[in-house]
């Protein structure tokens, strides 16, 4: 299984390490510390040895950061965190606060005072996040101190080694083109811009431009590493060669030359060497890159990491790929539904249980590489916890008469997949079907959408939280992310939230995943993964619009659903998704799962 049920957290640890912080900060004569939750990649998934902020404070979301000063410390998540974070941390140790509002930004203005030296990792941090804490500091009075070494690996006695997970190659047939083509495109890209060379810090964008897949941090195939791309000439991958065996090192030597981590200075310090102009993306570089090349002689330039747009933007393989993982997955799916629907009303099984069966079913296929991510199973209350992970501690059976969320994926080498479906154990109540139903019609209304070319993400978001707008409800998330091509489930640029600034462009693939979570009772979420069609003519219309192709494939709870609510242009989409459901993958299920597979793809 690659699903661990242990309990990662324990909050009872964080008071005695936050004392032993503050001691190792003192004998170095700093008054505070930031401890994000990155490495020095700024990626959202980071390896054992670079899980600071969870070893720390026992959180182990995706996103936070933590303050810590000499008699005050708080821990900042986003809104998908908020009941968590109480769960796992001592929040007399750590203060809870969000993310984003009022932020860690404005608590940092708060509580610094004149001449604090606040200290931070500079390879941990990125440019544009260094900049925000500059201008604190100028506010406050407060002296900024970028460390040459990490005080919390110091007092990490028994902090795990980097990963070594052997690096494989993309093969074409998977790909849809060649490494040597990429590469020409993105120095194409650079020499548009004027700049003499990138960094890229991705180690997504790094796979996607090298046709190669690692296996360093869980769930996604990513080998960690960095590379320097110049205009002109071979680019520089720096990587542990012990990660690459020699078929692997000869298809990367092809088009890069390899030198090991421990040489990515020098290599910055050639890079930078006669005043060349080195493009950094800020939002996802480390200080540490800039300053080096600054100090080297080298002038920074903002600019986009070179690869999310084309990496995001789906060629003809990775989208015939996307539909064969997807009906794949959609069949591994549907026989879980049909077991969990046989199963549940024993009153045998559990949140576990089910995580496990479904797991099972994907492993069925022959065809799983990996779980895209731990998946969220969360029986009655546990479904409200946005991004909940059972374990042994917390797993709950499935009672009757309550609901059940599950948000899942896979890894295929052709495809990554993610889907989220709650499905009624028992009889729903009222209150069940309403909120399901005003989640469903946003779902609908972001699949059914049209848009012109230009629209982002963060335009269409609203479609999604309407319904539950009227209604006086809202969630707490975005209503989409980009998804890879046998990378990373969550992807960028693109996103559909209210922060969702780029453009959504044909061939990027999103998900749709409106949510209503009532704390202390039942969460609601249902999501499908949408491809970005080309421009189509309107009949009737002036000019050609972009829309939507469901590539999830598998049934909706109609019990679920209030039929009454909906418009009839919503009741008719809702039975031609199911009609199409049951049209490819019924001939994928046999026997009590097809008849399950008829029963709830059956027209409302």
């Amino acid at each position: 299984m690659f699903q661990t049920y242990d309990e990662i957290a324990d909050p009872s640890h964080g008071a005695a390490r936050l004392s032993r912080l503050r001691a190792e900060l003192s004998r170095r004569g700093l008054d505070g510390f930031l401890i994000p939750r990155a490495d020095e990649h700024q990626g959202e998934y980071v390896p054992p040895h670079a899980e600071r902020l969870k070893w720390l404070t026992g959180f182990s979301g995706s996103a936070g950061l933590a303050a810590v000063l000499r008699h005050s410390a708080a821990i900042f998540v986003d809104g998908r965190y908020t009941l968590q974070v109480r769960d796992q941390v001592d929040t007399d140790a750590f203060d809870p606060q969000h993310l984003i509002d009022p932020g860690w930004h404005a608590w940092l203005e708060e509580h610094l005072w004149a001449d604090a030296r606040l200290a931070y990792d500079p390879r941990l941090h990125t440019i544009a996040g260094v900049r925000r804490l500059e201008k604190i500091a100028e506010k406050t009075g407060a002296r900024l101190v970028a460390t040459d070494d990490n005080p919390l690996d110091a007092i990490w006695d028994d902090q795990p080694e980097p990963p070594l997970g052997p690096v494989v190659i993309q093969e074409q047939t998977h790909d849809g083109r060649s490494a040597a083509d990429k590469l020409a495109d993105i120095q194409a890209t650079l020499k548009a811009a004027r700049a003499d060379a990138t960094v890229l810090t991705q180690p997504d964008s790094i796979a996607w431009l090298l046709n190669i897949r690692g296996s360093d941090v869980q769930h996604t195939p990513l080998p960690l590493s960095f590379a320097v791309l110049p205009a002109e000439g071979r680019p520089t991958l720096l990587i542990d060669s012990r990660k690459l065996s020699n078929a692997v090192r000869a298809h990367i030597e092809d088009v890069a030359d390899i030198v090991e981590p421990s040489d990515f200075g020098a290599t910055l310090d050639h890079a930078a060497a006669h005043h060349a102009v080195i493009r950094l993306d800020p939002a996802t570089t480390s200080r540490w890159i800039a300053d080096r090349i600054n100090t080297a002689g080298g002038k920074t330039v903002d600019g986009d990491d070179p690869c999310l747009l084309p990496k995001a933007i789906k060629n003809e393989t990775e989208i015939a790929g996307a539909r064969a993982a997807h009906l794949r997955d959609g069949a591994a799916v549907c026989r879980f539904l049909a077991w969990l629907d046989r199963e549940a009303p024993t009153g045998t099984v559990d949140e576990i249980a089910a995580a496990k069966a479904l797991e099972g079913f994907r492993a069925d296929t022959g065809l799983l590489k990996e779980i895209s991510f731990d998946t969220i199973s969360g029986a009655g209350p546990n479904g409200a916890i946005v991004h909940y992970r059972v374990t042994t501690d917390t797993n709950r059976r499935l009672d009757p008469d309550s609901l059940y969320l599950v948000d899942s994926g896979a890894q295929y080498v052709d495809g990554t997949t993610d889907i989220t479906r709650t499905v009624a154990i028992g009889t729903p109540n009222d209150d069940m079907r309403r909120h399901f139903t005003l989640v469903l019609k946003g779902h609908i209304a972001i699949a059914t959408a049209r848009f012109p070319e230009g629209v982002s993400g963060g335009q269409i978001d609203t479609l999604a939280r309407y319904p539950l707008w009227q209604a006086g409800l809202d969630f707490d998330h975005g209503t989409g992310h980009g998804i890879g091509s046998y990378l990373s489930v969550h992807e960028g640029p693109q996103r559909i939230a209210k922060t969702g600034s780029v453009a959504l462009k044909p061939g990027m693939i999103v998900s749709n995943e409106p949510g209503y979570y009532r704390t202390g009772q039942y969460g609601i979420r249902i999501e499908n993964l949408e491809l970005v069609r080309a421009p189509e003519a309107v009949p009737g219309g002036e000019r050609k619009l972009l829309s939507f192709e469901t590539l999830t494939l598998a049934p909706i709870d109609t019990r679920l659903v209030d039929v009454a609510l909906l418009t009839e242009a919503e009741r008719d989409w809702l039975n031609a998704y199911h009609a199409r459901v049951l049209a490819e993958i019924g001939p994928l299920l046999e026997g009590d799962d097809k008849a399950w597979l008829e029963a709830a793809t059956a027209a409302v």
